[in-house]
């Protein structure tokens, strides 16, 4: 059974397709990527799986489940999603023990605070941290916050929109080897968008290039190594890769 069943999606906006007949399998435990420019779609294909793009016809299941057919309480122990950027995803008057209690309280589990200081040490982050406000953290510690909270429920698949893409490089390395330790440690798939081919090939097995909407091609990322893409447009965003600075190399 697939972690994540997209098939013949078309998203829409206004009168526009944005994404237009696309189709991916993810399986249970794989990390996948979504990669092209901006406008490409990529992410509003996460965005139509997490219900925050409505319009949308084709084919969606998490675990199995139809996504139209899953309430969103069911759907959000088994999926959630980390944003770009994570000073804007936290409420600026919520303290880090509030954020990460919120998700136990709309679902009926108890011990807040044992998890809540739990979860803040499985993303490294001090639980001396507990009561500050966004504010009051680093960018990188915000953005654990953001990977705690979606941990909260302990789901199994992580929509990941540019998760380090905000962050300054150094950090960018932290919190791409927290991602690949959370992932073996728990056993999480990932769909990750990002336009930052060396990111994939450190954190990622399987790519699809995107591209005005469609999906032009889907390799192993061992073609990374190579550049051999079979189709012209995917073979012109890994040539304009190069040279951007492999973050990779400073994450391992």
């Amino acid at each position: 059974m697939s972690a994540l069943n997209i098939e013949n999606l078309f998203v829409r906006y206004g009168t526009k397709d944005v994404v237009q007949d696309v189709s991916i399998r993810v399986g249970q435990g794989e990390s996948y990527a979504l990669v092209g420019e901006s406008g490409s779609g990529k992410s509003t294909i996460l965005r139509a799986v997490v219900g925050m793009a409505s319009d949308w016809r084709g084919t969606i299941e998490v675990d199995g489940q139809p996504r139209s057919a899953m309430g969103q309480g069911a759907f959000a122990r088994h999926c959630q999603m980390v944003f770009q950027d994570p000073f804007a995803s936290l409420h600026p008057r919520r303290t880090v023990d509030a954020t990460l209690s919120e998700p136990l309280r709309i679902h009926g589990i108890g011990d807040h605070a044992d998890r809540v200081v739990e979860m803040m040490r499985s993303v490294g982050l001090d639980p001396r941290y507990r009561f500050r406000f966004p504010h009051q953290l680093s960018g990188g510690q915000r953005q654990r916050v953001a990977i705690a909270r979606a941990l909260m429920l302990d789901p199994k698949l992580l929509l990941l929109d540019e998760p380090t893409s905000a962050l300054d490089v150094s950090v960018q390395a932290e919190i791409l080897n927290l991602l690949v330790r959370l992932r073996e440690d728990r056993g999480l798939t990932y769909v990750l968008v990002t336009h930052a081919l060396p990111v994939v090939s450190f954190l990622c097995d399987r790519l699809g290039v995107l591209h005005k909407g469609g999906l032009v091609e889907e390799a192993d990322v061992s073609v990374l190594r190579s550049g051999a893409f079979q189709q012209p447009y995917a073979r012109d965003l890994y040539a304009a890769s190069l040279g951007a600075g492999d973050r990779t190399r400073r994450a391992g």
